[in-house]
């Protein structure tokens, strides 16, 4: 009774300070306008907006690996923004590309590559 409680208060409140860029213009604006940094797992387009929330859109090529590898990957990256989104400055559209690298990787590494393009962007408030 009580989780079935729980899940449903909890439901759609995964990211406190985020969104999704959910339409193909959205992502197309950030990558036309926004300026990039990248490593050897990740590809990290940023682009201010003018609302005091962040807007979070992740990409995964069908290039890296069949649908559960892209949607492991989705899961990856949403899950280490979301336990470090209060260190990341707001008003930023952010648009997350897994590169093929990423399909072997676990969690600490994803995390450790979208912190290191974070700090590269000079987002983070310490």
């Amino acid at each position: 009774m009580w989780s079935i409680l729980l899940f449903t208060f909890f439901r759609g409140k995964s990211m406190i300070f985020t969104d999704s860029l959910r339409s193909n213009q959205d992502f197309v604006t950030v990558y036309k306008k926004g300026r990039s940094f990248a490593n050897t797992l990740l590809v990290v387009y940023l682009l201010e907006n003018s609302s005091d929330r962040n807007r979070l859109g992740i990409s995964v090529s069908k290039k890296v690996g069949n649908s559960v590898v892209r949607h492991r990957l989705k899961r990856l990256i949403k899950e280490s923004y979301r336990l470090h989104e209060n260190m990341f400055n707001s008003g930023l559209d952010i648009v997350a590309i897994a590169r093929v690298g990423a399909c072997n990787a676990d969690f600490h590494k994803i995390e450790s590559a979208l912190l290191h393009l974070m700090r590269l962007h000079n987002i983070i408030h310490k």
